[in-house]
């Protein structure tokens, strides 16, 4: 298999997977994503009580992307504890879980169950929900980063990775980068939405979402530019054993590619996910083999992270 990935000490048949929180809130939904061509999949974050989110409308495709203030919408930490717990006996698709405390606590509570379970796989620990009225960006409070980090590590001994939101300044990059370099984590997923934008229905004069007066968090095609400077910021400032998942603007194999030339080794799909259903595994992984083709590379790890500088 050209496209066979190692992440985390696993190998993938592929680098696609889902990006949390499209196409994964129910079981129904998740098992449309095992059965699908994706590598692997993951959990919508989950909160440790079923949330409702935010009042509709909350999520609006736009002609280069998507807007949403979802407010984390889920079922509650121990409904994908339980479905984690069920798929690991058959090993098949390789299953992520991920988790968003609504606090610093509760991702402590959660992540405590998680290592005293059965539970074998990769746990991502959301530090950028940008969607929730009252709350702050985790992951733009470094000290509270770090801190949260500390306690996490001195307890948690299985796989975790960290979904952080897209940062602007190299200077962040540098401060971020120093900080999870003194962890021992298995990964780094780059990027969440990027928060806060607007989008006007000009022809209604208004915004298109209702939750915090229609600002919300901008996904697709829009962020493309920005999440591809992250993986290649955090891919060349981390230790080489913190991986990269790229997430932002991928839709089609050659966004994939250019991902991957950047540095990540797996791949979220978020948006176009939602615009076309689980079947875009199949069209983005046959589009990046036939780019992988056309440039005589037999793997991905020929091309991975070699982006050239002028």
């Amino acid at each position: 298999m050209k496209q066979e990935t190692t992440f985390a000490h696993a190998k993938f048949s592929n680098p696609f997977m889902n990006a949390s929180g499209v196409h994964c809130m129910t079981v129904e939904e998740l098992n449309d994503l095992k059965k699908s061509d994706a590598g692997a999949y993951i959990t919508k974050s989950s909160t440790l009580e079923k949330r409702e989110g935010n009042p509709s409308p909350r999520y609006v495709d736009l002609a280069l992307g998507s807007i949403n203030s979802m407010g984390l919408p889920n079922l509650g930490f121990h409904y994908y504890l339980d479905y984690a717990l069920e798929q690991q006996k058959h090993q098949e698709t390789p299953l992520f879980f991920s988790i968003a405390g609504m606090s610093k606590e509760e991702n402590i509570e959660m992540l405590k169950i998680i290592q005293d379970s059965a539970f074998s796989g990769i746990t991502e620990l959301n530090l950028s929900c940008p969607n929730v009225p009252g709350k702050p960006q985790m992951a733009y409070d470094f000290q509270a980063t770090e801190d949260l980090l500390e306690r996490v590590f001195s307890f948690f001994k299985k796989p975790l990775g960290v979904k952080l939101p897209p940062y602007f300044d190299l200077v962040h990059f540098d401060q971020m980068a120093d900080i999870l370099n003194k962890f021992p984590l298995t990964y780094v997923n780059s990027v969440n939405s990027i928060g806060n934008a607007l989008f006007i229905d000009s022809e209604a004069e208004a915004v298109v979402i209702k939750p915090k007066n229609g600002f919300g968090g901008l996904g697709g095609q829009y962020i493309k530019p920005t999440a591809l400077a992250n993986v290649r910021a955090f891919y060349t400032r981390l230790k080489p054993e913190i991986q990269i998942i790229g997430t932002g603007g991928i839709e089609t194999g050659q966004d994939a590619f250019e991902h991957l030339l950047c540095g990540a080794t797996m791949l979220q799909v978020g948006t176009a996910l939602h615009k076309e259903g689980p079947g875009i595994f199949t069209r983005i992984s046959k589009e990046l083999q036939e780019i992988m083709d056309e440039k005589g590379y037999q793997s991905i790890d020929e091309f991975r992270g070699k982006l050239k500088s002028l």
